[in-house]
């Protein structure tokens, strides 16, 4: 029982865990927001090349 208490303890002491999930987290932060910037930019380029060839004079865009 005595050794459960200790392994306890060291485990709650622990904090390399802790930093790996704070960084795997900061991770899915920067992810989400990469994401979001290429939707939000991919969205503005599309309708710029869709302005520009209404502009030339009816290109197609595929």
């Amino acid at each position: 029982m005595k050794n459960l208490s200790l392994a306890i303890q060291r485990f709650v002491k622990e904090e390399d865990g802790v930093t790996a999930i704070e960084y795997g987290l900061l991770a899915a932060l920067v992810g989400v927001a990469i994401i979001t910037a290429a939707a939000l930019l991919g969205t503005n380029i599309s309708s710029l090349f869709t302005s520009i060839a209404n502009k030339l004079g009816g290109v197609k865009v595929p």
